[in-house]
Formats: C-alpha cells, structure tokens, sequence
C-alpha cells in the first residue's frame, strides 16, 4: 500500500486513470486492516522517536496480562514476547510510551478476540485505548476508573457486554468515550457527570435502559451526545437546554416520552439533532422546528408542529362567562331545553337544505355529461383524430389536442402507455407532492385510476410560448431507462404550462434513503444499481443530448417500482429565463449540492454537474443528508475531516459496515471515487464517462442492466406507469 504514506489531499488529486491504484492487487491479503490503513492515513505510534528509556516493570507485567487475555488470530501481537525492551522502543507495535511508561494503546482492525484483562489498572500513565473494530467481548474492567491520566476510551464496533462502570467518572480527565456498537446493557451511571472535559459521548447502538442522568445537565464541555438506538426511556431532561457546548445530540430509536423540552431552543450552536422514533407528544418547540428538517422527528405520534408533520390544533377561544345576576338562573334553565316540537323543525329544515345541496350537484354533473357528449372529436395536426379512440387507442407521438368545451388550451402527446384528453387530465383528483423553483409538482388520479405527476410550472419565469413550445418538444423526444420521460404537456388559454411525466412509486431518492423506516435496510447492492443507473443517464444527457442538468440533486432523482433511477428536470432550464435558472443554482447551494465555483460563475458545465453526482454518491456511501450542517461544513469536507480521525465508523452508514467484510473494497474505492468527483478544482475532477467506468469496475453491473441501459445508445425508458396530470392552481 504506496498510497498510505500520502496526506489526506490525495485523494483529490488521486490519478483517475491508474487502474492499479483502485483495486488491490492480492485478493488473498487480509482486508480489514489493508482497507483502512489506507483509509486513516494514520502513522503507526511506534514511528515516534523513542526516549531511550525502558519500561517499567509493572507496566510490562500489564501488558503481558493485556496480551494473554486477548485472542490474537492474526498474529499482531506475536513481537510482544521478549524481555520488555522492545515495548517502547517500537518493537511492540500499539504501543507508545513516555518516560518507561505506556501512555497509548492503540490496535484497531487487527481482529482480536478475548476479552481486557482487569489489570489494565496498573498502566498508571495510560492516557488512550483504542481498540475500535474487533471482536472483543465481556465487561468493560471496572480498573479503568483508576487511571488518572486517561483521555480518550475508543472501544466502539466490538462485543462487550454488561454495564458501563461507574468508576469511569473519577477519569476527570477523559475527554471522549465511544462505546458505540456493542451490547452493553444496564444504566448511564450518574458519575459519569464528574468527568468535567468529557465532550464526546457515543453510546449508539446498544442495549441500555433508564434515563439520561441529570448530571449531564451540569457539563460545560460537552459538544457530542450521541445515544441512539437504546431502550432510554423517561423525559428528555430540560438541564440540556443549559448545555450550551452541544453541536449534536441524536436520540432517536428510543423510548423517550413527554414533550420537548422549550429549553432546547436555548441551543445556539445545535448543528445535528434528531428525536425521531420515539414516544414524544406535544408541539415541536418553534426554533427546532425551524432549523431541522422532518427526519428529526418522524416517528413519534403524538408529536406536532414540524415541517411535513401534523399541524397542532389550535386552542379553544374562551368565552368570558357574564355573571350571574338574581333571579336569571330560571330563565337559563328555561332556554337550554327545547320543546320535541323545535327539534323536528330544526331537523327538517336541514334535510331540506342537505337535499337541495345534492339536487344541485347532480343537476352540474348531468350538465356538464351532455357537454362532453356535444363536443367534436378532438383532431390533430394531420386531421387524424387524437385523445381516447373509440376503443381507447394510445395517442401518438406529436399528437395535438385542441382542447374544446371549457378548457381551451392545447393538449400535446408523445409517445406513452396511455392516452386522455384535456378535459381527463383537467378533472383528475390532484395531490401537491412539492414545489420548488421551477413550480408545484402534484400527484393526480385519473378517472380510470391511473396515476400521472404534473408539474405546473409558474408562469412568471418561462420563456415565450413560441420558444417554449420549440424546446418542450425536443425534450419530449428524449429516451433512456435512467431518465424520467416527458410524456405530454398542456398550454392552457390563461398561459398555464403543465408537464406531464411518468408517475413514480417509490418518490425520490431522498425520500427513499432519509424518510425510510428503521425496518427499511438499503443493502449496498441497491445503492451501487442506483448510483449506476444516475450516472449512465447524466452520461446520455451529456453525451447524446448536450443537456447539462445544473440543478442534480437526491430530490431529483426519481426511483420507479424496481428501484432503478430516473432522473428528473433535466433539460427545464431550456425552458425559463436566466434570472429563473440563477435561483435555481442559489436553491442548489443552500442543500449543499452546488459546486463551489458556481458562487462566481452562475453557469453550470459538466463538471458542476460531477460535483453534485459525487455529493449524491457520498449521501449514498454515509447515509447523511447534504442539507443538513455537520459541524459547520458540508457534507464532502465532513467525510474528509471525519478520516482524518480515528471514527472510522461515522464515514459509512452502519447499515454497510455489518457486509464489510464482502465489500470492504467497493466502499472504499467508491468512495475515493465521489471525492474525486467532488474536488475542489473542476480540472481535476473526472468526466461523467469516467465516473460511470470506474464504478462498473468496481461492481460490475448485471447483464441485463448493460443490454437496456447503455449509455451511448439511449434506448426507451422501459415504460412506466400511466400518464395524467391535475391541474389545480396553486
């Protein structure tokens, strides 16, 4: 491994074409440990110079403790054998000292077993032990909460058992404590409050029961509180609001109860937080709300008040209560009841209004039958007639309908699985899905049931009718299985612009990937054929089309029954005007998909568009929204801080790191890929055909994906359900 030497900057400037360098070359070495010491960048810690100074006896009698507890497959540990010397001098490796003293431990991915052994407590000195990414099992050993010097405790990502000690919280000096990742049951001891400098906690993914101690409440230094996916259950403590320190703080996947707490808003620098999946009610404190989006609080059914949520009721008006004066309490009494003979008048009298209500409704409905009746059959541009035949024949690419009776305006089809008229698509039931810049997208059901999306774009903003016209109809030619068709659109007689495009089930890609359920997996095979499919229809839009997207995003990319994508809005910009097209770059910027040179250009190329393909990659790789603030930064510096450190865990969603074992490899090589794409520099980032060969390189697509989605030959989309498309105003 030549490149592990390199600083954390190679890998944007990575040589694209060195096929060697993205695969490695003995399948038969271990892949753990090759994989991320690439992957950390991290020198060895017996690389220090040495202080010449041997280690002490009880230090050594620890470590040979340390060492026969463990189960070392591998043979890592196999130099630990002579007389103590070597320890410090750099013939142990993991181990670093200061003054014959250990100070580090330090042996992740070396896949150990066994368990720590209790007289860890004699390392006295000892100040990190990090032993993430093994299989180490029983309890963590009560003597660490005698090591007066420990810092940093980085034990996530194994097997242990039991409950957190107690004794950790006379460490008053540890700073981080990630336990992530195990089975440890039991309580969050309230001790752990006494460790004053703690300002990193992770105990994801565990077994752990009671409440959130209120000692916790009385830190100055916590900035990451991370307890996801536990059994916490009880309040959410209101202290926290006075934990002005926190950045992030996620409890989400517990059973936390009540309301949460106003105090929270108190939270200035809160960049990450998340309660979604709980037992919470009430309203959502309006700052929260404001600044995080839905997928903070999803799951929680009595919870109100947040975007995409239900909106909580509002309060009964009060009525002042007039006081009571002598002798009026009779004359109440005498006016709250009413006689048998006001009832039935009262009764009456509503059910003659009910039927004259529906007397007129079906009046409406019988005329408005015998207009469509009356109306001539609907001719198109060659005299052919067009819209529904007599035995509903599919309207023909190119057809116009020139739509008659009330509508006005004018129909046009290309070619699809369905055809309806003006009048079919103007009287379906609709159901806004979004809007965004360009208009409101519905969701509208046709009469016959079938299912089209139409998207309204507002009128303000398009070009002029004759120039609308010319372009709408070039996109409606273009075919491919990775790129929503257009199927129709609809110039209306006030200047309304309808598009009518395949209506897809499964929504958006990130819909698909952030609003999912906690039973919902997306296994790595899935978001690779998704990443495939976006970048062979981004290649065919360059390519065959001279199309550049410029506004590419997770939300634009469309998944249909079978999970493959299909990527939405390419080509609009053709349609509206430059000051339309420049807000819609802005939109792109504020979720984190605009590249960064954009800010001056204000022109998107194909390079721009491989910035916002790689930022979709790297949402697929960590399962991170681009839109949400990580720290202050966007989601391509987040991942190149985050392996700059030794969290490995926190790069890739922990949904990959269960297989990584199978596709260690692919992770890495595609992601090495998505911070090529997103390179700071457009000259060194790859074109979007080298992209789509290293991924097939890196997994090689099914042969059927190959022979229906080339992305030279354009091919047809592979069909899609019916088209139909509601037109309410806005």
């Amino acid at each position: 491994m030549e490149e592990s030497d390199k600083p954390l900057n190679s890998f944007y400037k990575y040589p694209f074409n060195k096929k060697e360098k993205w695969k490695k070359k003995n399948r038969f070495q271990s892949q753990i440990p090759n994989l991320f010491l690439v992957f950390l960048l991290i020198s060895p810690v017996f690389s220090e110079d040495w202080d010449g100074v041997v280690v002490t006896q009880a230090d050594f009698q620890a470590l040979q403790a340390f060492k026969a507890e463990l189960v070392d497959p591998r043979g890592f540990l196999k130099s630990w054998n002579d007389s103590g010397y070597g320890a410090c001098s750099g013939g142990w490796p993991g181990i670093k000292c200061a003054q014959g003293q250990v100070i580090v431990i330090q042996l992740p991915w070396k896949g150990l077993g066994g368990r720590i052994t209790d007289k860890i407590g004699q390392l006295q000195a000892l100040r990190k032990l990090s032993l993430h990414d093994n299989f180490i099992s029983g309890s963590i050993p009560l003597t660490l909460g005698i090591l007066p010097n420990l810092r940093g405790v980085q034990l996530f990502n194994n097997r242990f058992s039991g409950s957190i000690p107690a004794t950790l919280g006379s460490c008053v000096l540890l700073q981080t404590l990630d336990l992530s990742n195990n089975s440890i049951s039991g309580t969050i001891p309230e001790s752990l409050g006494n460790c004053s400098k703690l300002f990193r906690f992770n105990l994801s993914f565990n077994s752990v029961s009671g409440s959130i101690p209120i000692s916790f409440t009385h830190s100055e230094s916590l900035i990451f509180l991370d307890l996801k996916r536990n059994n916490l259950s009880g309040s959410i403590p209101a202290g926290l609001g006075n934990v002005s320190t926190i950045r992030e703080l996620d409890l989400s996947f517990n059973k936390f109860s009540g309301k949460i707490p106003n105090s929270l808003s108190n939270l200035h620098n809160l960049a990450s937080f998340n309660v979604s999946y709980n037992n919470l009610s009430g309203s959502v404190p309006l700052s929260l709300s404001q600044k995080f989006n839905s997928t903070s609080f999803l799951g929680n059914i009595g919870l109100c008040g947040f975007n995409g949520g239900t909106p909580c009721p509002s309060p009964a008006p009060t009525v002042p209560a007039s006081p009571a004066s002598p002798g009026s309490e009779t004359g109440r009494k005498k006016h709250r009841k009413l006689s048998t003979k006001d009832i039935i008048l009262i009764a009456a009298g509503a059910l003659l209004i009910v039927l004259i209500i529906l007397c007129c409704i079906l009046l409406a409905c019988l005329l408005r039958k015998k207009a469509k009746r009356g109306e001539p059959r609907a001719v198109g541009a060659a005299g052919a007639p067009t819209g529904r035949g007599e035995k509903g024949g599919v309207a023909v690419a190119g057809d116009v309908e020139a739509a008659g009776g009330e509508t006005g305006g004018k129909l046009v089809h290309f070619d699809g699985p369905l055809a309806f008229t003006a009048d079919d698509l103007l009287c379906a039931t609709a159901e806004i899905m979004g809007k965004s810049t360009y208009g409101t997208v519905y969701k509208a059901t046709l009469e016959d049931g079938n299912q089209v999306a139409v998207k309204r774009l507002r009128e303000k903003i398009t070009k002029g009718q004759r120039e609308f016209e010319n372009e709408v109809n070039a996109l409606g030619k273009i075919r491919h299985q990775n790129l929503l068709s257009l199927r129709a659109y609809y110039l209306g007689p006030k200047g309304e612009k309808l598009l009518v495009f395949d209506y897809m089930p499964k929504g958006s890609l990130a819909t698909f990937l952030h609003a999912r359920g906690p039973d919902t997996p997306i296994d790595w095979p899935t978001r690779m054929k998704i990443t495939q499919g976006m970048t062979r229809g981004l290649f065919y839009l360059h390519n065959n089309q001279n199309i550049i997207h410029g506004n590419l995003t997770s939300s634009n990319v469309l998944l249909d029954q079978n999970t493959t994508p299909k990527i939405a809005d390419y080509g609009l910009s053709r349609l509206m005007t430059a000051a339309a097209n420049t807000n819609v770059i802005a939109t792109a910027g504020a979720l984190g998909y605009r590249a960064p040179e954009l800010s001056k250009l204000k022109k998107a190329n194909t390079k721009t568009d491989v910035y916002s393909l790689g930022v979709i990659m790297l949402e697929l790789l960590t399962g991170k929204s681009p839109g949400e603030a990580m720290n202050g930064v966007d989601l391509p510096q987040w991942v190149a801080s985050i392996v700059k450190e030794e969290w490995t865990n926190e790069v890739f969603d922990l949904e990959l790191m269960k297989d990584v074992n199978e596709i260690g490899d692919e992770l890495l090589n595609t992601l090495k890929l998505a911070l090529h794409c997103v390179d700071p520099s457009p000259s060194a980032r790859p074109e979007v055909q080298q992209v789509l060969n290293q991924l097939e390189e890196i997994r090689p697509p099914e042969s059927e994906t190959l022979a229906g989605s080339s992305g030279v030959s354009g091919g047809d989309d592979g069909g899609g359900t019916g088209i139909g498309i509601p037109v309410a105003s806005d």
